[in-house]
């Protein structure tokens, strides 16, 4: 299985200034895979030490942060040699390990020759609340779960994203119901990393939902297991109101739906739980295309979006027989799912900045607005072929962006201020 986050690990290797990676990302996207992969692939031997299974070794960087010793005692421990060069040190779950992030500003600053990546299931949420983080002593690489890109590679279909590379429009058009076809399934399978293999492997849906519902049920221990005590009861409200806040005409998150008479004040903590674990994204409203857009930015007005959009469809118990349509999952729940793919293939890209605009009288919404390397792109997101938005062209009136963009099943085109993309092709241009 191909990860494009296997690229930037390459980099990283052959950098002259590499500090210790850490690599975070939702529990299940597959860092350890990709951890483990890399090393087979790009070095002569990997010393891996998983601290929740290697309880022996949690209290290792306790009596001091003497790397000579803490590397003695884990070649001890795994049986493995360390060379500078020829060794990936790779220390999973390292928020299990006490201090164990603290130990790599010493890694850093002691031994750069040593090549270390390290990741954790929650480690997010240790990374938040950290009091000795090395700042400015690690690299980061954050991983998400399988693009669309990534999707057509995993099941066979390379020849479908060189197609695609290429941006043939008048062929590719040739081939549309081909894409619409896999981007149909990926709506479905999603893009979490067990998923996507046994479709691959298999085709059987059913079995891709029962996977999707074991990583569900597992975010789920862990709000019992890792979160503190007193927010569980409202991590798991939160959790449960996800259908409803989704499907609503004007997706903006209310509290309200989470229980009657609800307040901010009240779940803020848990919301931010969920954020920082990365099983949920809040993308915030801005009243006004300017740059910085973060200077404009509402933080009582927000979306939430999940990691994935297989589990989504889980969540929301999305049945196997909208594959049979020919394009209705693409407008089930008012074109949630829909909008959720573009969220998630645009967050994989740390160039964009996501928020979305409404107007301050409420009377037009835009999916989203990007802000990208100075520029602003105003997103409108269409759910099947229906062309027809208002909230863009209103937008476009009041602001005169140089570009908008519009996705949809419709084939690429061109007009004086607006692009239209196929749902299909988003990751092309971003």
């Amino acid at each position: 299985m191909e990860r494009f986050a296997y690229q930037e690990l390459l980099t990283w290797k052959n950098s002259p200034t590499r500090k210790p990676l850490i690599i975070d990302g939702a529990r299940q996207v597959g860092k350890t895979w990709l951890m483990q992969n890399f090393a087979k692939n790009e070095y002569k031997n990997c010393l891996y030490v998983n601290f929740e299974f290697s309880k022996q070794l949690r209290n290792i960087f306790d009596d001091d942060f003497d790397v000579q010793r803490i590397i003695s005692r884990l070649e001890f421990a795994t049986k493995q040699k360390v060379s500078a060069n020829d060794t990936l040190i790779i220390l999973d779950e390292i928020q299990e390990a006490h201090e164990g992030i603290t130990s790599l500003k010493y890694f850093c600053e002691l031994a750069p020759e040593l090549h270390i990546v390290c990741a954790g299931s929650l480690l997010g949420i240790e990374l938040h609340k950290h009091t000795s983080f090395p700042v400015g002593k690690v690299d980061f690489l954050h991983l998400y779960p399988l693009t669309f890109p990534e999707f057509l590679m995993a099941t066979g279909n390379k020849q479908m994203l060189d197609l695609l590379h290429s941006r043939d429009w008048n062929f590719i058009a040739e081939y549309k119901e081909r894409f619409v076809e896999q981007l149909k399934h990926y709506f479905y399978v999603g893009g979490m990393p067990e998923a996507v293999l046994e479709y691959s492997q298999t085709k059987d849906i059913e079995k891709v939902r029962t996977i999707q519902n074991n990583i569900l049920e597992t975010y789920q221990r862990d709000f019992s297991k890792h979160a503190p005590e007193e927010i569980v009861p409202r991590l798991k409200m939160l959790w449960n109101s996800i259908p409803q806040q989704v499907t609503k005409e004007n997706r903006k998150f209310v509290y309200g739906v989470v229980k009657d008479g609800a307040r901010a004040k009240d779940y803020e903590l848990a919301l931010l739980w969920l954020e920082n674990s990365g099983i949920i994204y809040k993308c915030q409203r801005t009243s006004t295309p300017a740059l910085p857009l973060s200077a404009y930015c509402d933080i009582k007005s927000f979306k939430i979006f999940v990691v994935d959009i297989g589990l989504l469809g889980a969540i929301c118990d999305l049945p196997e027989s909208i594959l049979l349509d020919k394009s209705r999952i693409f407008s089930e729940f008012k074109g949630a799912i829909t909008e959720q793919y573009v969220y998630q293939q645009l967050k994989t890209d740390n160039k964009n900045k996501i928020y979305y605009w409404s107007s301050d009288e409420g009377k037009a919404e835009l999916d989203f607005l990007l802000q990208r390397t100075g520029t602003i792109i105003p997103l409108e997101v269409k759910a099947n072929v229906n062309l027809k938005a208002k909230s863009l062209w209103s937008f476009n009136h009041q602001f005169h962006p140089e570009r908008a963009i519009r996705t949809s099943l419709s084939n690429y085109a061109q007009s004086a201020w607006l692009d239209d993309i196929p749902l299909y092709a988003v990751s092309e241009f971003f």
